[in-house]
This record gives C-alpha cells, structure tokens and sequence, in this order.
C-alpha cells in the first residue's frame, strides 16, 4: 500500500509563553536575545515531535520565529515604516456584531501593519538563517526517515497586499523590487534542504481584503502580476522544490464575499512552484473540487487540498478526510495527493480560535484518513 503523504500549511500555536516576546519584537520594545532564542528553539523542538507523533509527513518549524506569517518581513527589509489600520473583510464589514464577536473569540492582532514608504532592499538574512538553525536541530532530534520538511515564505504579492504601497509608482514596480529582495530568502531554505513554501492569500483572499473596491477584473490583472513577479524571484528554484498556499481568509466569517477558485484558476495554475495548497474543507469552498477536475493541470502539479477546517475545533472523522481525499485522487491519481489543511494553525501571534490540543488531534485524525485512502486506492 502506497502511503499517501499528510502536511499542513505551515504555521502552528505559539503559545501563551512565546507570544508577548513575538509582539514585544515586533514592536520595537527591548527584549533579552538569549531568552527569546531560548524560547523559539524550545517551542520549535515541541512543534516537530508532535506533528512527527501525529504522523505528519512534511513538517514545517511552525513559523514559531516570526509574529506573523505576513509581516515579519519587515525586519529583513528596507521601506517598510509606520503603521495603518486595514479596512475590515468585506464579508464581516456587513455584519459588525458578529466581527466583535469574532474578535473577542480570536483574540487581537497587535502586529505592526506597517506601509511602504522607501525603496525596498535586503538587509539582513540572519532571522532566517536562526529559523534554520533551530529548525534543522529539531529534526535532527525528532524527524522519522521518511520525514520531510518545508519552511514557509511571504510572496512578492502577499507582501504588497499587508505592506500598502506608499512609495512606488505602480503595484507592478513595488512587486519588482520585492521579488529582488526576497530571492535570496527563496533560494536559502531550498540550499537549507527544506521545501520552499510560498504563501499566496493575495491570489484569493485579498479581492474582499486589500483590493475589496476593484472590479473581478480588475483584481485578476493584480493578480496575474504578482504570479509574474513569483515566478521572477523563484526562477533559479525546480518547481518540484516549491509548494505554494492559496486561501479565503482563516476566520469564521460569512465569506459570501470570496471570488470564486474559477476565476483565478489559471493564475493559480501558472505559478512555478509543483505542489499547490488549497482551502477544500470550509463550506464555502469544499464544492470546488469539481474546479480542479475541469482545470487543465500540467502533469508535474501535485494536489494539496486542504481537508481539515482550521476555523472550526470539530475534529474531522478520519473516514470523512478519507472521502475527500479520494474525491482529488480521481482527478490526478493518488501519487500526486497530498492530505493538507485549509489553512495555518496560528497565522499570527495572539491570534486563532483553535485549541492547540486539537490542533495535534486534528493532524492525527488527517494521517489516519490518509491511511484510509490508501487502503482503498
């Protein structure tokens, strides 16, 4: 029986020690290095043996260095300065007493939204390679034989949908420099050993997010721009060696405002990295499976639809995620599956609704509907 592989999309819970250091760095406030060095490599040392316990078989550090998967950036590069508050989701703009519950629920995002304001530039790698260091003595510690690894990275576009341009010209000249500065992070985690994983929420759930007034039309211009500018900063990268992140949002929100997966799919499509992660468990998206089986994939592509819901702490049955997994297995056989999640644990520090204990228990239950599958694929 040929093991179906079981991931997830890269950040997990920080946890309540972590978090006031994540956020008092990413603030500006004085913080002791060793201690929170201390701190990360600890947590990320748990973070690997639990999900190689849950039988995860690519694990990532959990993102456990940075405050936030979309804005850690800022202490690597230039131009980036300020802070301004973003406009709420479309979606829950509608219904502001539900945001507050939410909100009360999922906790604050205290980050730095910091904007634009200067030519963008590298300045420093040395977070990242303290990402890898710490990332790579956990795995020497805790990984099975057969274990992968992946670290994640902000795309070209992602960044310019949480770091509103203040500087540039045009979105097209922003994106230009960003793809320089971030190509020497791409190409270190895969010199490192690791997959590289690109995370694109800008390709989906920036339409009802930061570019909520353009048209469909619009957007997908945008969008294709910054698939343009990944492809630029990735070109040195096989594509077998990259895996990128699309999503809708990781809040329990109405989402009646989310473009439909139709009308970014060749966009979506024609992205370098092989390995594309998905949202495929929510209600709002979990119908689009059929997408992908009318989409004329390339034969490298690998499938990783997302099959556990990281909005909800019901924890799926594994015959369930069995089910879906074999829904994606008929499209392109089940060597080029991989069972994923909808979306990161702990996409910021401080924030997320699910409980860490079912975090690891939904990641279990996600290896033994693999199981499943396999036994009757």
């Amino acid at each position: 029986m040929a093991k179906i592989k079981t991931t997830h999309v890269g950040s997990l819970p920080r946890g309540d020690e972590l978090t006031p250091l994540l956020l008092a760095r990413d603030k500006g406030e004085a913080y002791d290095a060793a201690e929170f060095d201390a701190k990360v490599s600890a947590a990320v040392d748990a973070a690997v043996k639990t999900q190689v316990d849950a039988g995860v078989s690519v694990v990532s550090d959990g993102e456990l260095g940075k405050v936030g998967y979309s804005t850690y950036m800022i202490e690597r590069l230039s131009g980036f300065g300020g802070h301004i508050d973003r406009k709420p989701a479309a979606d829950l703009a509608e219904v502001p007493n539900l945001a507050k519950k939410l909100s009360a629920i999922m906790g604050s995002q205290e980050f730095v939204r910091a904007s634009c304001i200067g030519p963008v530039r590298k300045v420093t790698l040395q977070p990242l390679h303290d990402d890898i260091r710490r990332f790579k003595s956990a795995l020497e510690k805790h990984a099975a034989p057969d274990t992968e690894a992946f670290m994640n990275a902000a795309s070209p576009g992602l960044i310019t949908a949480f770091q509103v341009n203040r500087h540039y010209p045009s979105h097209e000249a922003y994106l230009a420099d960003l793809a320089d500065a971030m190509r020497e992070e791409y190409e270190t985690i895969v010199d490192a050993g690791f997959y590289l994983q690109l995370d694109c929420p800008d390709l989906a759930m920036s339409r009802h997010t930061g570019y909520q007034d353009l048209s469909d039309e619009e957007f997908v211009k945008v969008a294709a721009a910054n698939v343009e500018a990944l492809n630029a900063a990735t070109a040195n990268i096989p594509p077998e060696k990259m895996r990128m992140h699309i999503c809708w949002g990781n809040y329990e929100g109405p989402h009646d405002h989310d473009i439909p997966l139709e009308r970014v799919i060749d966009i979506v499509i024609g992205a370098r990295p092989a390995t594309v992660l998905f949202e495929a468990a929510n209600p709002r998206h979990e119908h689009e499976w059929k997408v992908w089986k009318d989409a004329k994939l390339p034969d490298h592509k690998i499938l990783a639809p997302g099959l556990i819901d990281t909005c909800s702490n019901y924890i799926e049955h594994p015959e369930l995620i069995a089910q879906r997994i074999e829904r994606f297995a008929g499209i392109v056989g089940a060597d080029r599956v991989v069972a994923s999640t909808d979306c990161g644990f702990g996409t910021f520090a401080g924030y997320g609704k699910l409980d860490p204990i079912v975090t690891w228990r939904k990641l279990k239950s996600l290896r033994e509907g693999a199981d499943i599958a396999a036994s009757r694929l």
